[in-house]
């Protein structure tokens, strides 16, 4: 009405072609798109690490440069589109993947004032989880879901126990202080509580070791409770595990309005924004 143009939306036009290629799996263009960004991120994280060998930067550092800040670009360039194939592309940069994508081309530029903020471009490997969508791994997402779903339900148990443990290990090792000479590494209740977490969680580096007999027979409780404390988180998350159903199958279709993935493969609406999932 009125002679009011509406705005070109995802669903029509060049937009939803676009929108097509780059958020979704399903045809050809969209999984030939996925696999290109998914390699370059590998090339990406290759040259960050190569550049951290100072024999090869020595050398070959102009090279490794100029074709980190061409991937860059590029990621640049393809973050800009996400955020214009969607009707909310605010809603789209605060998401999950909007986030990521953004930290993967920030440290570069980063770089340019701070040149020790270079090796935070290794945060790049987080985009490879697009993997999942790209080979149709959806039902993993599901699985993932219900993992998350279980250690929520189980976080205030978890965080019983947790103190429970903090609290165990700062008497054992402030007991540890007062049988255990200094000349032993005990110096102070500190340095005594960083060996009793140590020796509670088997890791055992041994750069602390009790010479007493006392000592010794603490000792020897202290790793015999560790192996029964590892257990116990285990056999928490199991229960609510058991109490989630099955997993529902996943699409690897994106919402054209705010881009969230991870939809019910029978979900006609966006779970995040309600937009209508077009075919």
């Amino acid at each position: 009405m009125g002679g009011v143009t509406e705005s070109p939306t995802p669903g029509t036009g060049f937009r939803r072609q676009m929108h097509t290629v780059i958020f979704e799996a399903d045809t050809p263009l969209g999984k030939a798109f996925d696999v290109g960004l998914l390699l370059s991120i590998l090339a990406s994280i290759v040259l960050v690490s190569l550049e951290s060998v100072e024999s090869i930067r020595v050398v070959h550092g102009d090279l490794l440069r100029a074709l980190e800040w061409a991937l860059t670009i590029a990621f640049t360039v393809e973050y800009v589109l996400r955020l214009y194939c969607v009707d909310r592309p605010l809603r789209y940069a605060r998401s999950f993947y909007g986030i990521v994508d953004l930290l993967a081309i920030v440290p570069t530029y980063v770089s340019l004032i701070l040149p020790a903020a270079a090796p935070l471009m290794v945060i790049r490997a987080l985009r490879l989880l697009r993997v999942f969508r790209v080979f149709k791994l959806g039902h993993f997402v599901a699985e993932a879901d219900m993992l998350y779903s279980a250690m929520a339900a189980s976080r205030r148990k978890i965080m019983v126990f947790l103190g429970s443990v903090v609290t165990l290990v700062f008497l054992l090792g402030t007991l540890m202080y007062i049988v255990e000479p200094a000349e032993a590494g005990f110096r102070s209740i500190p340095d005594s509580v960083y060996w009793a977490i140590v020796t509670m969680t088997t890791v055992g580096y041994g750069d602390i070791a009790p010479t007493t007999v006392v000592g010794k027979f603490i000792a020897s409780f202290v790793m015999i409770v560790g192996y029964g404390i590892i257990a116990v988180p285990t056999g928490i998350v199991s229960v609510e595990l058991a109490k989630i159903g099955p997993a529902a199958p996943m699409t690897t279709q994106a919402c054209p309005s705010c881009g969230v993935e991870d939809h019910s493969h029978r979900a006609q609406y966006c779970h995040q924004c309600g937009a209508h999932l077009h075919e």
